[in-house]
């Protein structure tokens, strides 16, 4: 199939046979790029191309490579997809047009790749900074195949590898030396450098890809759905270990991990509470409650120290949890903030007389934004522990920056708010 590329020639991709014990793939295959770059060095060289002529950036055809200063679209794109890179200091965008790469600090465009309506963009994952991405078509025009991962390099604006499998993909995960491809019931795991085939693992039905990774050096550890209903399975390369951990009776909903994998936070389809576990032994540490009533989980993140949850729900909330648990682990420097005591029911005084829920924690910060609209939330500046704010991003567009009061709590202060699709 071809890439898209404004050149009128470009890499051809070559078919290779599959393995004799792989029967769900097809892989499409061309020598790894060897001009793997930084993406700050990338931004800053398009950029500065771009103030003095477009014409001489080898892009797709429309595709601006410019500031949130200059950069314009007569009519805003409809929006696929969105997801924050793996330190969450930059954010892509998957749109029916092509895709867009978003710096959050400071909040502006970095670049963008328009295929002039060739098709749309469901899923763009970043490598923390680097110039390679992985793409899936999406929208009623897909660019490439749902069923298909192209690996992009920016500065060849085309495809350099794909890969091919019998049904939808529903998520990508990069680390730098793994790609981690999510099936409905089956996940893919291939090295980086050679594309080969590491492991491949049957799941429950998981329509929504979740899958989370590690990004600590030296380790790699996913968690993602076992076999059986409310189940998750830990998959630890390094250990050689494999745990099940049943974390709730429903189907799983979302899950998050800390970049070390040592902590693992769950939720249902029934929204109401929040679990976090220990990975190495599945034990559970905690437990928290969005609210009474059913709701959908749309993300869930872990502050860099662990010390704060953040949750995002249909409710039109994102709440702000105190976590007990980073006192019993290692996971870096502790916060000079005093943490705030879990907000619990005034009738937890006569606890176990009273339902499980009177006995609750409760979140000790909040933020309210339109309901029923997929927002998705993370820490902010990941370089300054202290900073307390959070990045919250909507289906709709919008760019949250807000803050909280680490001892009072209560209502976030709202910062900054962009609307992406308007750049």
């Amino acid at each position: 199939m071809a890439t898209p590329s404004a050149q009128s020639t470009h890499l051809p991709l070559h078919n290779h046979s599959i393995p004799n014990d792989v029967d769900e793939e097809d892989v499409d295959e061309i020598p790894f790029p060897t001009s793997v770059y930084s993406l700050d060095s990338t931004f800053s060289t398009l950029n500065s191309h771009s103030q003095s002529n477009n014409n001489d950036i080898p892009n797709p055809k429309n595709s601006t490579s410019t500031d949130s200063q200059t950069c314009s679209s007569p009519v805003p794109s409809s929006l696929l997809y969105i997801s924050f890179n793996q330190d969450f200091q930059y954010f892509s965008v998957g749109t029916d047009e092509g895709f867009r790469i978003f710096n959050c600090y400071p909040y502006g465009e970095s670049f963008r790749r328009d295929f002039n309506g060739s098709g749309g963009i469901g899923i763009v994952t970043m490598l923390f900074r680097f110039n390679i991405l992985a793409l899936v078509g999406g929208g009623t025009q897909p660019m490439f195949p749902l069923n298909k991962v192209m690996i992009w390099e920016d500065d060849k604006s085309l495809c350099t590898k794909e890969i091919s499998f019998r049904s939808n993909v529903r998520a990508v995960r990069l680390r730098r030396d793994r790609i981690i491809v999510i099936l409905e019931q089956k996940i893919f795991i291939y090295n980086f450098i050679d594309m080969k085939l590491l492991h491949q693992i049957e799941t429950f039905p998981n329509p929504k890809g979740l899958c989370e990774v590690s990004h600590v050096s030296g380790s790699l550890l996913l968690a993602f759905p076992g076999l059986q209903k409310g189940q998750v399975r830990v998959e630890n390369y390094t250990s050689k270990k494999t745990k099940f951990i049943f974390a709730h009776d429903s189907n799983i909903e979302c899950m998050s991990l800390t970049q070390d994998g040592e902590l693992l936070a769950t939720a249902s389809s029934k929204g109401t509470l929040v679990r976090i576990f220990n990975t190495s032994n599945g034990t559970l540490l905690q437990e928290v409650r969005r609210g009474a009533d059913r709701a959908e989980i749309y993300s869930l993140a872990f502050s860099p120290t662990a010390q704060w949850l953040a949750v995002s729900s249909n409710k039109g909330t994102v709440h702000v949890f105190n976590l007990k648990v980073n006192q019993n682990t290692s996971l870096g420097s502790s916060s000079s903030n005093p943490p705030i005591p879990a907000t619990s029911s005034p009738f937890s005084f006569i606890r176990g007389v009273l339902p499980k829920y009177f006995n609750s924690e409760w979140s000790v910060a909040h933020f309210r934004f339109r309901e029923d609209l997929k927002h998705i939330v993370a820490f902010g500046d990941q370089k300054d522990a202290q900073s307390n704010t959070i990045v919250i991003l909507g289906m709709n567009g919008s760019f949250y920056q807000c803050r909280f009061d680490p001892v009072a709590g209560g209502e976030m202060t709202q910062l900054e708010h962009h609307n992406f699709l308007n750049l």
